[in-house]
């Protein structure tokens, strides 16, 4: 097993999850940013909270930004992902888009910290996180396009196409409302999504389709 042993020895045993220091210190700046507030957060409390020096925290991340950064490309890159492969499928439209809507809901409501917070964050219209809002922009193209296709193949709104990306988003802050996400709300929150461009059916045959796209794309990636 790895084990990611850069940097000088702990000050106190690990308290965090993730086998790699890297990890622990994503999740204790997740943490923080979330709870406490990115500008009130330094890296020597970021590096006190997993238990390591300061000195230790460079190693595996040359500022703030760089944790910041980290954190907000893990929120969009494997709905990018997803939603370029399912772009590039054939068939009907609609079930596409409810694979996407549950895959990228599942993710904002999972984890322990609601990172989909950190997307208000004033310090990310700065050029360091450009990458980030191309990515972003990248799935919201995506989702217009199937958004789209999907009003077409069911006479739905015209004007609609951005209304699924905005609706999966809302979940984070139903999220900070509520401290959490109803198990169901990925399912909701799709059928939702498809119902406001024309499709008010066939949902049944979509959730299985779903589970079983979902459920080869998790073993792919183990």
């Amino acid at each position: 097993m790895h084990t990611d042993r850069r940097g000088r020895p702990r000050l106190v045993a690990s308290r965090r999850p993730g086998q790699r220091a890297r990890d622990e210190i994503l999740d204790a700046a997740a943490e923080l940013f979330t709870t406490v507030g990115y500008a009130a957060t330094s890296t020597r409390r970021i590096a006190e909270s997993v238990g390591i020096r300061q000195a230790s925290l460079y190693h595996h991340f040359a500022a703030k930004d760089d944790i910041l950064d980290a954190l907000l490309t893990g929120t969009v890159e494997a709905s990018v992902t997803l939603a370029a492969e399912l772009l590039a499928e054939d068939g009907p439209s609609a079930p596409r888009l409810h694979t996407l809507v549950v895959a990228d809901t599942a993710q904002l409501c999972g984890g322990d910290w609601n990172l989909g917070t950190l997307y208000l964050l004033p310090e990310l219209r700065l050029e360091r996180f450009a990458a980030f809002r191309e990515r972003r922009g990248a799935l919201r193209d995506h989702y217009r396009q199937l958004s789209r296709a999907v009003a077409i193949e069911h006479h739905g709104p015209e004007h609609a196409d951005d209304l699924p990306f905005r609706l999966v988003e809302a979940v984070i802050n139903r999220r900070s409302d509520d401290g959490t996400c109803p198990p169901d709300q990925p399912w909701t929150t799709a059928e939702a999504a498809l119902r406001v461009l024309g499709c008010a059916q066939g949902f049944a045959a979509m959730r299985t389709v779903t589970v079983q796209r979902l459920g080869r794309t998790a073993a792919a990636g183990d």
